[in-house]
């Protein structure tokens, strides 16, 4: 009798478990706009995938051709502030020279844009470099922090005026000094010592506020299994740093990832984005052929750009000290151009930033250590990363268990002409919920960033609030990029 009750137990679990019950804790998700960058909530595919996107290319957004910039400018970061678009990167005209030396003539630079496309560098005055006032330097020592200085605004509610930008720079034993800005032009070194000593740093490292989390958060370089490796720390105060604690890939393969570049996504600040930097030593793709016709080895290139290629990843955190690599296939590849086939290029600048309506911007190096160097824009539909995608033959994802808030489902897709999509609203148990059944959804068709999903009886799904459901999407030959309720 007892093997009978047990026998009876663990068919019912496994009854509940098959039909997705209490076995998965339901997230609260609340009005949060969620994205398909990782399977956060995505329990089951049928037919269906997560797909990676890619950036199309889009115009050079400014050449580094001034002579106190050079041939590997870099570390750039590009963020949107209220109207305005700032850029921030390295100038550094002495290549034969060591890193972070006097000898290497390195320098912070600034430029700026009235619509994120193209950039202008205002004429600031602030030094004497290559022999002229008329530049927009706008830090000239510590050698260690010119050499990868990252500014970003600290959305921290509270901040000092004068303080609203921060940036750390440094490489080695020296350690990230920080600096402060009122402005985000001019700086000044908020203390003689280093803030984090723990790390190699010779990259770029990147600091920002999280309000996920809500604390200040610093991921850079260190190195692990061989590897170029990403570190983070955390602080609330900018000024005192926890131990770091290196980030952890899952089972990703061990690859150089150079920089990082990741930051809250400025329509989802609970995600990290990182447009890392892949570098690949020991792989080459110029026939001899090529490197004469691009002239590799000529005197006016860099000298380290062979034996090595590299391209860029898309990482993903939504806090703690994991990193998500859903993708492992290139987010930016070097493309057609042979000059892209070297060492270092192809780097991704620090930050994804709206340029328009439906349009979002990234930027990326190309060109590397040749005297054509230049920042290309590169451009993404909004929440453009990834999606759940479904071939033409048909497919279906039903999410995870979550609670929400809101009146409305709100999803950004796309279909072809002969593609379509339908939502289901499920109880926690997989059943439809009246009124909301694949059967009471019109066939959604189209393009559409916001689209408010309807049944026969409307779109308010409010009553459904705060309830654990799933919601079940039957899609064919279309792209479902993000979700939301409001």
């Amino acid at each position: 009798m007892r093997m009978l009750t047990l026998s009876c137990v663990v068919l019912l679990q496994l009854f509940v478990f098959a039909r997705g019950g209490f076995a998965a804790e339901a997230v609260d998700i609340g009005s949060r706009l969620e994205l398909f960058v990782d399977h956060y909530l995505v329990g089951e595919l049928d037919g269906a995938e997560l797909r990676l996107h890619h950036p199309v290319r889009s115009g050079v957004a400014l050449a580094f051709d001034r002579p106190w910039e050079g041939i590997v400018s870099g570390y750039v970061t590009v963020m949107y502030d209220r109207g305005k678009y700032r850029m921030y990167y390295r100038g550094r005209p002495m290549t034969t020279a060591a890193d972070a030396t006097e000898q290497a003539h390195e320098v912070a630079c600034y430029a700026e844009s009235v619509d994120g496309i193209t950039f202008t560098r205002p004429h600031l005055g602030f030094y004497e470099v290559a022999g002229t006032r008329d530049n927009n330097v706008i830090l000239t020592q510590p050698k260690t922090v010119t050499h990868n200085f990252a500014p970003f605004r600290d959305t921290r509610p509270g901040v000092p005026a004068d303080e609203r930008y921060k940036a750390v720079g440094g490489t080695g034993k020296a350690g990230l000094i920080p600096f402060v800005s009122a402005d985000g032009i001019r700086w000044k070194q908020l203390q003689e010592g280093p803030i984090i000593t723990k790390g190699a740093f010779d990259s770029q490292n990147n600091v920002f506020w999280s309000k996920h989390e809500g604390k200040y958060i610093c991921f850079f370089r260190t190195w692990k299994h061989g590897v170029r490796w990403i570190t983070r720390t955390t602080s609330d105060d900018f000024l005192h740093w926890q131990e770091p604690t290196d980030m952890e890939f899952g089972d990703a393969p061990n690859e150089h990832l150079y920089t990082n570049q990741t930051e809250p996504y400025y329509r989802a600040p609970h995600i990290y984005i990182g447009t890392a930097a892949r570098f690949v030593p020991g792989r080459w793709a110029l026939t001899p052929e090529q490197e004469k016709a691009i002239d590799l080895h000529g005197p006016q290139n860099y000298s380290a750009l062979g034996g090595a290629v590299s391209d860029a990843v898309l990482i993903t955190s939504r806090g703690g000290t994991h990193y998500d690599r859903t993708f492992l296939e290139s987010f930016v590849r070097a493309g057609m151009d042979p000059r892209d086939w070297v060492a270092r290029s192809n780097y991704p600048a620090r930050g994804v930033v709206p340029t328009g309506k439906n349009e979002m911007s990234m930027y990326v190096q190309r060109h590397y250590g040749q005297p054509s160097a230049y920042l290309e824009r590169m451009v993404l539909r909004i929440d453009g990363f990834a999606s759940v995608h479904a071939p033409y033959r048909g497919g279906e994802m039903i999410t995870k268990p979550f609670r929400f808030s809101g009146k409305v489902l709100v999803i950004n897709f796309a279909t072809s002409a002969a593609g379509g999509v339908r939502v289901e609203v499920q109880d926690e148990h997989g059943d439809a919920v009246e009124g909301f059944s694949l059967d009471d959804c019109p066939l959604i068709l189209g393009d559409n960033l916001e689209h408010v999903v309807k049944w026969k009886g409307g779109g308010d799904v409010s009553a459904l609030a705060g309830r654990p459901v799933r919601l079940r999407f039957v899609m064919r030959d279309a792209d479902l990029y993000s979700l939301r309720f409001r």
